[in-house]
C-alpha cells in the first residue's frame, strides 16, 4: 500500500532519489509560465488541498462526474496532479508549479472505493477537449491493456490531432511486468513512459514492448511523494507518477523555449526528450528492452532544445538502447513494497497482475495497481450518425411495457414501437433518443425550448425512415449540455439541438435533388445512385468523427449540404471522390472560424484524366456552419 504522511510535512518529492541531474538548473528562474498548459487526464482532483493554493487550475466538465472523494480514482488524480502542480512550500513542491493546468476527470469512484473504467471513446473525447482548450501538453497516467496496440478509430483520430495541432500527449506504459502494449500509449505519436526505481533501473513491473523503443523514456517512479485528499501526501510507486514527472520536464523546456524568443514547440520538446535520452549499457546486466528508448536526460534535453540542433522532421528516426542478446538478466528489485493492487472489474489489466490473457473493456490507472486560462463559451457540435432509441432504465422500459396494447407489448421491437409513438407522441419525451456511430451511441438528443415538439416530431420522423431502410444518416448541430446514462450504463453528452440544422439523409429525395441540378445544367449520368452512395459511405466510414471541432464540424456540415453535394457531383460526372482535406482558411470574415474543404475527383475508368478539384470554405463560428463563397473548380494532375 502506499505511504501515508502527516501532513504537516514538507518534503520534495525527487530529492531522496538523485535521478534527475540538470532539474535545478532547468528550474532556475524557471518554475512554469502561465502561456504554458499542461492538461491531466486523470481522477478527481481534490483542489482544496493546501498544495494547490495558489494553482493556476481550470477544471472541465466531462463525463467522469462527481466531486473529489477517498476513493482510488481521488487518491490518483489528486497524487499526479499535485508531481506538477505542487506550489513552493506547500507540502508537496511540483515540478512545473506556475504553469497552468486542465483538469479533466476520465475516472470516477465507486461506492466500493474502486474506480469506474473510462472507455477509448471516452479518453477520444476528453483529448479532444484538452486540445479545443489550448493544451500544449496532455498527462495520462492510465491504460488499457491490449494484445495488438491497436485502438478505436475516434481515439487514433483524436491523437491525430494532438499531433496535427502541435500537442505532446504522454501516456504511462502501464505496470504489468511483461512485453505488452497499453492504450493510448501503443498509439503513434505518443510519447511513452516507463518507471525506474532508486538504483536507476527499470522497476520489475514497468512494461516494454517493440512499439515504445522508438518514443519511450524511463523516469522516475519510484517513492514519489504526491497529494493526498484530506490534506495528506504520500509515497506511491508505478508508471503513474513517472508520467507526470516527464510531463513537467518537457513544461518546463517549453517556458525555456519561450523565456528564449522562441515559439514553444511541443513537438521538438519530444524530439530533444528522446534523442537526448541515455541509451542502455549493453553489458549484460540488464535486460536493455525494458528501458526502452533510454533514460531521462534533462540536462542532455535542454542543450538540444535551445541550441537548435534537434531533426524536426516527422520521420525522424530515434536510434533506440539496443537489445541484449541475454535477456534473461532481472531489473534491480525493488526497495519498498509494491501498491497493492484492488481487482477491478471490467477494467482491463489491473496494474501488478500476472498477464494471463487479456480481455480490454476500459482505461484503468498505471499506479502500482493512472485557475489558468480562459474561459469558453458552449461546446459547439455537428454530429453525424444514425438515429437510436434508448430508455435510460428498466424502469421507464416497464412503464412502456405497461402502457402499449397487451398484444404488442414489446418497446424492443421498433415496429412496435413507431406504432405505439405515433398513436402516443407524448410519450416521444420518455426515450432517450442517442446519436450513433455504428451501434455505439456517441450522443443523446435532448431537444429544449418552445420547439422542442417539433424537435421531437423530426426525430420519430426520422426513426421511422432508419428503420424502414430510407434514412442513413442524420444530423444534429446543437451544444454540449450535460450528460445521459443509458440502460448499458454508458453514459454519453446530451446535445440540446438547434432545429433548423437537424437533416436526415433520405437517399431517394438525395438523388432526385442531383438528378433536378443535372438537368438544370443539361448533365446526363447514369450512375447518379451509385455515386452519390460512394459519396456518402466515404464521408461517413472513412472521415467519421465526434463533430467537436471546428474541422470536424466544417466536414460535417459540407456532407449535409445537399444542394452543394449535388452540384459538386453534377459537375463531375464520371468521377468519383478520391480525397477530402480539410484546413483552417487563410482569410476569413472578422470574428469567425473557417475553413477551407478541398475534395479530389478523380476518373476511374481512365487515370490518365485529370482530376477535378473542388474547393469551398465552411464558416464554423456559429451552431450551425454556413458556406462561405461560390464552390471553386479547377483541374490537377
Amino acid at each position: 500500500m502506499p505511504t501515508i504522511m502527516d501532513e504537516s510535512t514538507t518534503h520534495d518529492s525527487l530529492a531522496n532519489h538523485g535521478l534527475l541531474p540538470g532539474l535545478a538548473a532547468l528550474q532556475d528562474g524557471n518554475t512554469g509560465c502561465a502561456d504554458i498548459c499542461i492538461a491531466v487526464l486523470d481522477g478527481p482532483v481534490d483542489t482544496s488541498h493546501p498544495c494547490f493554493a495558489g494553482a493556476r487550475l481550470q477544471l472541465l466538465d466531462t463525463l467522469a462526474t462527481g466531486a473529489s472523494g477517498s476513493g482510488r480514482a481521488s487518491q490518483h488524480g489528486t497524487h499526479v496532479a499535485s508531481i506538477i502542480f505542487g506550489q513552493p512550500g506547500s507540502p508537496v513542491t511540483g515540478l512545473a508549479p506556475h504553469c497552468r493546468g486542465l483538469i479533466l476527470p476520465i475516472f470516477a469512484d465507486r461506492a466500493d472505493g474502486a474506480l469506474t473504467q473510462c472507455t477509448q471513446l471516452d479518453l477520444a473525447r476528453a483529448i479532444t477537449q484538452a486540445v479545443e482548450h489550448g493544451a500544449h501538453i496532455i498527462n495520462v497516467s492510465g491504460g488499457e491493456l491490449s494484445d495488438s496496440g491497436a485502438a478505436d478509430g475516434l481515439l487514433q483520430k483524436a491523437i491525430q490531432l494532438c499531433h496535427e495541432r502541435n500537442v505532446l500527449l504522454i501516456a504511462a506504459a502501464g505496470n504489468d511486468g511483461c512485453d505488452c502494449l497499453h492504450i493510448p500509449a501503443s498509439i503513434e505519436y505518443t510519447l511513452v513512459v516507463g518507471a525506474l526505481d532508486r538504483q536507476g533501473a527499470p522497476m520489475p513491473n514497468s512494461n516494454w514492448g517493440a512499439a515504445y523503443r522508438a518514443r519511450g523514456i524511463m523516469a522516475p517512479g519510484t517513492d514519489i511523494l504526491g497529494a493526498a485528499p484530506a490534506g495528506r501526501v504520500r509515497l506511491s510507486s508505478g508508471t503513474s507518477f513517472a508520467t507526470p514527472i516527464v510531463s513537467a520536464i518537457a513544461a518546463l523546456l517549453l517556458c525555456r523555449q519561450h523565456q528564449h524568443g522562441d515559439r514553444p514547440d511541443p513537438r521538438g520538446v519530444c524530439s530533444a526528450l528522446l534523442q537526448s535520452a541515455t541509451r542502455c549499457n549493453t553489458n549484460g546486466e540488464l535486460d536493455c528492452r525494458r528501458l526502452l528508448t533510454g533514460t531521462l536526460n534533462v540536462p542532455g534535453a535542454t542543450q538540444l532544445l535551445l541550441k537548435g540542433k534537434i531533426e524536426m522532421s516527422d520521420d525522424t528516426v530515434i536510434e533506440a538502447s539496443p537489445a541484449n542478446a541475454d535477456t534473461s538478466a532481472q531489473a534491480h528489485p525493488l526497495s519498498i513494497p509494491m501498491l497493492e493492487t484492488p481487482s477491478l472489474a471490467n477494467l482491463a489489466g489491473p496494474s501488478g497482475a500476472t498477464r494471463q490473457g487479456i480481455a480490454a473493456s476500459g482505461i484503468d490507472a498505471s499506479d502500482c495497481g493512472c485557475g489558468g486560462g480562459s474561459a469558453k463559451g458552449p461546446t459547439l457540435v455537428y454530429a453525424l450518425g444514425n438515429l437510436g432509441v434508448d430508455f435510460g432504465s428498466e424502469a421507464r422500459r416497464d412503464s412502456f411495457v405497461q402502457a402499449m396494447p397487451s398484444d404488442r407489448n414489446n418497446p424492443s421491437d421498433p415496429q412496435q414501437l413507431i406504432e405505439f409513438l405515433r398513436a402516443k407522441p407524448y410519450f416521444r419525451q420518455s426515450l432517450t433518443w442517442t446519436v450513433n456511430l455504428d451501434a455505439t451511441p456517441i450522443y443523446a438528443v435532448v431537444p429544449v425550448g418552445p420547439y422542442a415538439d417539433l424537435t421531437y416530431e423530426l426525430l420519430f420522423e426520422a426513426y421511422v425512415g432508419t428503420i424502414d431502410g430510407l434514412v442513413v444518416m442524420n444530423s444534429f448541430p446543437g451544444i454540449i449540455s450535460g450528460a445521459a446514462r443509458l440502460m448499458s450504463g454508458q453514459v454519453v453528452p446530451v446535445i440540446q439541438p438547434a432545429i433548423r440544422g437537424m437533416f436526415s439523409w433520405n437517399v431517394p429525395q438525395l438523388i432526385d435533388s442531383l438528378m433536378a441540378v443535372q438537368d438544370s445544367l443539361d448533365i446526363n449520368s447514369s450512375n447518379t445512385g451509385a455515386r452519390l452512395e460512394n459519396f456518402l459511405n466515404r464521408i461517413y466510414y472513412d472521415f467519421r468523427n465526434l463533430g467537436v471541432t471546428g474541422m470536424d464540424r466544417a466536414l460535417n456540415f459540407s456532407a449535409t449540404n445537399a444542394m452543394q453535394a449535388a452540384e459538386m457531383l453534377a459537375k463531375t460526372t464520371g468521377m468519383q471522390l478520391d480525397t477530402i482535406v480539410v484546413q483552417q482558411s487563410p482569410v476569413c470574415r472578422p470574428g469567425s472560424e473557417c475553413y477551407d474543404i478541398i475534395m479530389t475527383f478523380f476518373n476511374p475508368e481512365n487515370l490518365q484524366v485529370a482530376n477535378t478539384v473542388a474547393r469551398f470554405a465552411v464558416d464554423v463560428s456559429d451552431v450551425i456552419p454556413v458556406s462561405v463563397g461560390a464552390v471553386r473548380y479547377w483541374s490537377q494532375r
